[in-house]
């Protein structure tokens, strides 16, 4: 499959078939991203990550992809620094950028802002985030991490639970669970649901979510409870937030009700919807999942700059 060049915005941009390619790589690229094996194989390639919102995994993760395989990161992870504080426009700072590497990975607070960062960009750009749209490669880990532990992720019951309207990890999970044939169960507070447009794609593709806010019973059968934190920076009242903050918290109490090999995951970083008790347990697979995010960025990184290992 040919992905050089190719820009990584969407999940809904990929095929199936063009995201197994993508995870089945991602395979292979483990015992790179342990150090246990290297390969220089973007030695002299140049990536710039542009953070203009703060990050800790994704842009830790991708910047030590880039290192893992021989290559180079330039940018930043505080915009305060840059041009932008003089007023330059996100196509100027791209255009830029463009210039210096051969690939650009920018997180930015509006949606929509890495497709018109790639309308500006001749090298690939890779979406890191954009505001409550889309995180493709948190999506791609979060499959990954899926298919690694339950073995498919078709029919598998998975429930997403927390902030399903402004976090946008659950924006392209869902779509992407959906096009595999999972079944999916949606628990959030009333005011905070998935929107009708990520629901839509996923009856499109044939499935129907169950929504509920009954966190307790939609566990009892699930295979993986996927957990996010209230989303505070995207709430415009601050009114609004204190009034769902603390509407779910994932503990040991709540774990009996669960099935034995139910596995949780979270994007991070967690703030109080899932007790620190709940790490000791076999349950808890979020900093797996964390780690996940090294090959499966590896494996885009090398597929969009240079080629297979």
């Amino acid at each position: 499959m040919k992905f050089n060049g190719k820009d990584i915005i969407s999940i809904k941009d990929f095929t199936k078939n063009e995201i197994n390619y993508i995870l089945d790589y991602a395979e292979d690229m483990i015992p790179y991203a342990k150090g246990d094996k290297f390969k220089n194989i973007l030695k002299g390639k140049v990536l710039s990550s542009l953070f203009f919102e703060p990050s800790t995994r994704t842009r830790l993760s991708f910047e030590s992809s880039m290192n893992r395989l021989g290559g180079r990161v330039i940018g930043f992870s505080d915009p305060s620094g840059t041009s932008q504080k003089k007023g330059e426009s996100l196509s100027d700072t791209i255009r830029m950028a463009d210039s210096y590497s051969d690939a650009i990975v920018v997180r930015h607070p509006h949606e929509g802002a890495a497709r018109l960062a790639a309308e500006f960009s001749d090298v690939p750009v890779l979406n890191a985030g954009d505001g409550a749209g889309r995180h493709p490669t948190q999506c791609l880990l979060d499959l990954f991490t899926i298919r690694e532990e339950k073995k498919k992720i078709k029919n598998k019951k998975i429930v997403l639970l927390g902030d399903l309207k402004y976090g946008r990890t659950v924006h392209s999970l869902a779509y992407a669970l959906a096009l595999y044939g999972a079944k999916l169960t949606l628990v959030s507070p009333t005011s905070l649901k998935m929107p009708n447009e990520v629901v839509g794609e996923c009856k499109d593709l044939g499935i129907e979510p169950i929504s509920t806010s009954n966190l307790e019973k939609a566990i009892r059968d699930a295979d993986v409870l996927y957990v996010t934190r209230i989303q505070k920076e995207r709430f415009p009242d601050a009114e609004e937030y204190n009034r769902v903050v603390g509407s779910y918290k994932v503990n040991n109490e709540l774990l009996k009700s669960a099935k034995e090999d139910l596995i949780i995951m979270h994007p991070l970083p967690r703030v109080t919807e899932i007790d620190p008790e709940v790490d000791k347990t076999h349950h808890a697979l979020y900093f797996k999942q964390a780690f996940n995010g090294l090959p499966v960025r590896m494996a885009l990184l090398s597929l969009v700059i240079g080629g297979r290992i």
